[in-house]
């Protein structure tokens, strides 16, 4: 999983702040969460993934909802089965442009970080070719990819050059 850095815009004044409505992705969200991903694929700060993984995976996506119900953000979390505590992976996370620091970053990671607490998960990982900043304001912390879910880190292009971090839920 990938984040890209988001622009620069100015926060909407506290007493008109809301969080965005986050929920999970069903089969029907398919179409817009590769539209969400596309420009960030095309950029290089995600992966490309094939648009039938959104549709076979819907289920493991949350999304946040603009005001209009819209998709405006989304971030994937898969669990891989380990001994002992099961262990979760964000992937996927992006928020589109407009909506960059308006707090649907946020909002997706508090709800991702409350689910795997529900689930008992023993720790969340990521990756991410951007500064992660967003992520360490949430508590993760850089780690080797050898701590990871082997299947998940051994998935990782080398060449992208991603920083893996990792925190519990």
């Amino acid at each position: 999983m990938t984040t890209a850095a988001p622009h620069p815009a100015p926060p909407p004044s506290p007493s008109r702040r809301r969080a965005p409505r986050v929920r999970t992705a069903g089969p029907g969200d398919a179409v817009a969460l590769a539209e969400l991903s596309g420009p960030f694929a095309r950029s290089g700060a995600l992966r490309e993934r094939p648009d039938s993984l959104y549709a076979a995976r819907a289920g493991e996506f949350l999304v946040a909802l603009g005001s209009d119900g819209r998709i405006e953000g989304c971030v994937g979390l898969r669990v891989y089965e380990g001994e002992g505590a099961d262990t979760g992976v964000l992937y996927n996370f992006c928020v589109a442009r407009h909506r960059q620091g308006r707090g649907a970053g946020g909002a997706l990671l508090r709800t991702a970080l409350a689910l795997g607490r529900a689930q008992a998960l023993g720790a969340l990982f990521t990756a991410t070719t951007g500064d992660g900043r967003l992520f360490r304001r949430y508590g993760f912390a850089p780690v080797t990819a050898c701590q990871a879910p082997r299947a998940w880190a051994e998935s990782l292009d080398p060449r992208r050059n991603a920083v893996v971090l990792t925190r519990t839920p």
